[in-house]
C-alpha cells in the first residue's frame, strides 16, 4: 500500500471534515470521516459510546477502528481524540501524510457550543482549555504538516494545505 492518503487531525470543530471534503474534491480523492466509520461499525452515536463505555473504552474502540481503516487516494478526517491511539497513529503514518489542522483556543471556544452533544472525549472535570493543551502536544508529535488556520476562511486554509502537500 502506498502513502498516498491525507489524514487530518486536530481538535473538534477545527474543520477537518469540511476541509477534507473540499480537499478530496479538488484532488479527485475519496473522503472518509473516521467518526462516521466508528458510528457505523458500533451501531450507535459517538456520545452513546462514550456514555456507555466511558472515555477509556471509547478510545480503545476508536484506536482499533482507526488502525483498521485501509484506503488509497483518500482524505481521512479523524476524530479529535484519534491521537490517543498509538496503533492508529502509526497506521496512519504508514499510509499517508498527517496534517494537523491547528486552530486557536479563542476560535475553538466560539465554534464549540456543546462539547457533550458533539461527542467530544473529555475526562470528568476536564476543561476545554486543558483538553486543548493536552492534545496539542500529540497533534504536533504526529503531524507531517501543520496548518495554522489563524482567522483564515476555509478556502484560504485549503489553499495553504494544497501549497504544503
Amino acid at each position: 500500500m502506498s502513502k498516498n492518503n491525507i489524514i487530518l487531525i486536530g481538535m473538534p470543530a477545527s474543520g477537518k471534515s469540511t476541509v477534507g471534503v473540499i480537499l478530496a474534491k479538488i484532488l479527485g480523492y475519496n473522503f472518509i470521516d473516521a467518526d462516521i466509520v466508528i458510528q457505523e461499525k458500533e451501531g450507535r452515536r459517538l456520545s452513546e459510546i462514550i456514555e456507555t463505555e466511558g472515555v477509556d473504552g471509547f478510545i480503545d474502540i476508536e484506536n482499533k477502528i482507526n488502525a483498521g481503516i485501509e484506503a488509497e487516494k483518500t482524505v481521512i478526517a479523524t476524530g479529535g481524540s484519534a491521537v490517543y491511539g498509538s496503533e492508529a497513529m502509526e497506521h496512519y503514518k504508514s499510509i499517508g501524510k498527517i496534517v494537523y489542522m491547528k486552530v486557536g483556543m479563542d476560535a475553538l471556544t466560539k465554534r464549540l457550543d456543546d462539547v457533550r452533544q458533539r461527542g467530544v472525549v473529555m475526562k470528568e472535570g476536564q476543561t476545554l482549555e486543558s483538553l486543548y493543551n493536552e492534545r496539542s502536544v500529540l497533534y504536533e508529535k504526529y503531524a507531517d504538516i501543520i496548518i495554522d488556520e489563524k482567522n483564515n476562511t476555509m478556502e484560504e486554509v485549503v489553499a495553504d494545505l494544497l501549497a504544503k502537500l
